[in-house]
């Protein structure tokens, strides 16, 4: 499968819902705490090849994913095959037994929405607010229209990535993106 996907900045959370239901958003799944954890080789083979690793937990539910490296086009796309699992420490003892290694860890609170068929999502991070618009590439420049927001605000960056411009502009040594890091 492949995911296509763009990233809004938003101001608050309070903008981005009313920005998602003026446009006929329907709340799909309610807020909830995301706590996901990217693994790579020591040599950081994934990351160095654009891809990704992550051990989501979501609730009581895990989700094991492989992302691969972002295709060019004019919203982020690339390869992304997921699978459920049962117990997460058993998922990441796993990855440890074969040589991967915890190499960064986020947390978020989410929740999705829904707009004619496209899956809209708000993103509470500890750097920020964000509004993930995932679906076809016009169905995204509709959605991201109808939300107030045009093709040059859309943000193709992952997350650490994202982060780590965040903690630059900031002063911050980038480590974990987990709120108890910036309590302070």
């Amino acid at each position: 499968m492949i995911e296509q996907e763009v990233k809004l900045p938003f101001d608050s959370v309070e903008a981005a819902r009313q920005s998602i239901q003026s446009a006929g958003g329907r709340l799909v799944v309610s807020r909830r705490l995301l706590d996901d954890r990217l693994y790579d080789t020591p040599e950081a083979h994934l990351r160095r090849a654009g891809c990704a690793l992550r051990v989501r937990r979501d609730g009581s539910e895990t989700v094991l994913t492989f992302k691969g490296a972002q295709q060019p086009g004019p919203v982020k796309s690339r390869e992304e095959i997921e699978t459920t699992m049962g117990d997460p420490a058993a998922a990441e003892a796993i990855l440890s037994a074969i040589g991967f290694r915890q190499c960064f860890r986020s947390e978020k609170y989410r929740e999705d929405y829904e707009i004619d068929g496209v899956t809209v999502i708000v993103d509470d991070t500890p750097m920020g607010v964000f509004v993930e618009i995932e679906g076809m590439p016009d169905a995204i420049v509709r959605i991201a229209a109808a939300i107030g927001r045009s093709p040059a605000d859309f943000e193709l960056a992952s997350y650490p990535g994202l982060y780590r411009r965040w903690c630059e502009r900031h002063g911050r040594t980038p480590g974990d993106m987990v709120f108890e890091n910036l309590e302070n």
